[in-house]
Parts: C-alpha cells; sequence; structure tokens
C-alpha cells in the first residue's frame, strides 16, 4: 500500500523457533529495504527470544516502562521417555537407515557424540542471533556476546545496554514513526489477522 508511510510492529512475545523469528525479521528487513519506509518496534509485555530477533529488524525499538525482553540464547529441549517405558513394560523398535536417523528420540538415552552435534547445531545458530544484535544494534561483536546470555532485562536495563532505543507508550512509539517521515498528523491502520 504505497499510503502506508512507516510500519509499526506490536511485539507481545516470549519467543518461538527460529526459524519462525527468522522470517518474521527478514519480512520486516525486505520491507524497509525496498520501501524506504521506517519500521518501529513496539515492545509491550515480553519480547523476549524469537521476540526480541524480530524486534531487531525495526530502525527503532521502543519498550514499554514495564516490558521484559533480551533472553538472547536458543535452545533445545528433548524428553526421556525411557524409565517411564521400562516402568510400564514398553520399549521401543526403531528401524533406521543411518546411524544418527533417530537422534533425540525419547525412547533412548542421547549418545555424548549425538550430544556434541547437537550443541554445535545451538551454537551456529546462537552465533547468528549474536551477528544480528551486534549488526543491528550496532555493539562490537564481544558486547553482543556479553549481554546475549540468555538472561531477560528490564526495560531500564535494556535500555542501558543499548538493546533499546527508548522507553515508552504507544504513543511516543507513533510519534516516533511520525518524526521519521516528517509529518506532524497521522492516520494509524491497525492489520489483524481475520476473526481477531
Amino acid at each position: 500500500d504505497p499510503d502506508v508511510r512507516a510500519l509499526l510492529v506490536r511485539i507481545n512475545s516470549a519467543g518461538g523457533t527460529v526459524t519462525a523469528s527468522d522470517v518474521i525479521f527478514r519480512e520486516l528487513d525486505l520491507f524497509k529495504r525496498s520501501t524506504g519506509r521506517p519500521v518501529v518496534a513496539v515492545m509491550l509485555d515480553v519480547a523476549a527470544s524469537g521476540g526480541y530477533y524480530v524486534a531487531l529488524a525495526a530502525d527503532t525499538i521502543v519498550a514499554h516502562p514495564t516490558s521484559v525482553t533480551g533472553s538472547i540464547r536458543v535452545l533445545m529441549v528433548t524428553l526421556s521417555a525411557e524409565g517411564l517405558m521400562q516402568k510400564l513394560g514398553l520399549s521401543a523398535t526403531t528401524i533406521k537407515s543411518a546411524e544418527r536417523k533417530d537422534m533425540g528420540s525419547p525412547f533412548r538415552p542421547m549418545t555424548a557424540e549425538e550430544g556434541k552435534i547437537f550443541q554445535s547445531v545451538i551454537d551456529g545458530l546462537y552465533e547468528q542471533f549474536v551477528a544480528k544484535l551486534a549488526e543491528s544494534r550496532g555493539l562490537p561483536l564481544e558486547t553482543a556476546r556479553k549481554v546475549a546470555d540468555g538472561r531477560i532485562y528490564t526495560a531500564q536495563q535494556a535500555l542501558t545496554l543499548k538493546l533499546i532505543d527508548r522507553i515508552g507508550y504507544m504513543p511516543d512509539a507513533l510519534e516516533v514513526a511520525k518524526r521519521a517521515i516528517g509529518v506532524a498528523e497521522a492516520r494509524v491502520v491497525v492489520y489483524r489477522r481475520p476473526r481477531e
């Protein structure tokens, strides 16, 4: 829509999968690059992990005074049901075409080698997150790594660490967007999913 001069993205998310976060980041980044229009992220209750990843695509990040953000890390959780199955007298049989095809199976213990493989994948995804953080926020890579230790931050802590640009409310974010496009008045159009 050529009438849309700026985009405000409200974020209220504790995160999600790496891929979902990256897809949204990429779409926002493509929007910015192809249109030249500013993007302002507005953090509500929570914009952590994947929620913060998405915010990194914005030109300006505004956090509500009570927002929680950060949680900059990647994790993988597995479940071991082997002991429970033994108690119930159940067993699983896996037929596989390759030695590692059932890595992470809840029906057997993970081997040390499999743990190393999973760790290398998680480490690689984490490095991508840190690189986006460093580039988007203009932080040295070592500073980005230091703040990306998985902890969460209050809005004030995030501002001090340069993870966000300002603390404010939705009207403040609207003012940021209006200043970015050089207007005093703007009509706000809210896009929602159908039936929401």
